[in-house]
């Protein structure tokens, strides 16, 4: 499939991705309806995984359609195989600030109450993603999970607008209380698992959130707002509080279409933090911090 798609093509990188997603799916069907469940189980965990592939370079600050159809058809797959793994697996809802959010819940074989991992994504990332991210490996070692999409992330962002924010303790306590609902938690080893952007976000839970056991940052993120002028050109690096929008926002768009790295990071910036120029989104990254 790779070899497919040209360089910085990112209309090729959807098209591909999303061929090669749709025929494993199509198989995949064939193979349940045949009875063969492991082999249909693992062609939908493939399939979701390469839908999602298909829309990560999707994210701009107006959805894109194609965003939706990606993560639609990737949760629809996940859902599908979620029923047939080996593992106790759950749909279920957390309410978060009135809104109520999609998650997963699993427990391993045996008896519990079990140690416990939320696991916490990034950016771009979706709770299905996280799965593969730590949740079957702590599943196989005998924990159980707890997946969700917080605001910024997944279906949280693409389905219900919600953005990130700082005070990700706010997520992470609704998630305590639900698994305190159940006698298959042991409520004294509850641990948050943060990779990449969750690096940052697992740590700001802990900051209030006193019943986590502990807290496991891949890679821990201090002040996300303290690198935030590097993204400016060096000589408007000390302006980025105070200098003129127009100026700077000019030279980062400059600078996104000389650059497809910093394009992508702005852009996925924006959708996320729901910012509409990428200035905004960079003075907004402040209040991201575990200082204080």
């Amino acid at each position: 499939t790779a070899k497919l798609i040209g360089e910085t093509d990112e209309d090729a990188w959807y098209t591909h991705w999303t061929a090669l997603a749709d025929r494993i799916m199509t198989d995949a069907t064939a193979s349940l309806a045949a009875g063969h469940k492991v082999t249909a189980r693992e062609g939908l965990l493939r399939a979701a995984t390469y839908y999602r592939t298909a829309g990560c370079f999707l994210l701009a600050p107006q959805l894109d359609e194609r965003l939706v159809a990606s993560y639609t058809k990737q949760k629809d797959a996940f859902r599908r195989a979620s029923v047939l793994l080996d593992e106790t697996f759950e749909q279920i809802t957390i309410t978060v600030d009135g809104q109520e959010l999609d998650a997963y819940f699993a427990t391993p074989g045996g008896d519990g109450p079990f140690p416990t991992i939320i696991l916490v994504g990034g950016y771009d990332g979706t709770m299905e993603e996280t799965y593969f991210a730590g949740g079957a490996a702590a599943l196989r070692r005998g924990y159980s999970i707890l997946l969700m999409d917080g605001p910024g992330q997944g279906g949280a962002l693409i389905e219900r607008g919600l953005y990130f924010r700082p005070d990700w303790e706010a997520v992470v306590t609704p998630e305590i209380d639900w698994l305190l609902t159940r006698p298959e938690v042991d409520a004294a080893r509850i641990v948050a698992l943060g990779r990449s952007w969750g690096g940052y976000l697992a740590p700001r839970a802990a900051t209030t959130e006193h019943r986590l056991a502990a807290v496991i940052a891949d890679a821990p993120q201090f002040a996300a707002g303290a690198g935030a002028k590097y993204l400016l050109p060096v000589q408007y690096q000390d302006q980025l509080e105070t200098g003129d929008a127009d100026l700077l926002n000019a030279a980062l768009y400059a600078g996104m279409a000389a650059s497809p790295d910093l394009a992508f990071t702005l852009n996925r910036g924006m959708l996320t933090h729901g910012f509409a120029t990428p200035l905004d989104y960079l003075r907004g990254s402040a209040p991201y911090s575990l200082e204080g």
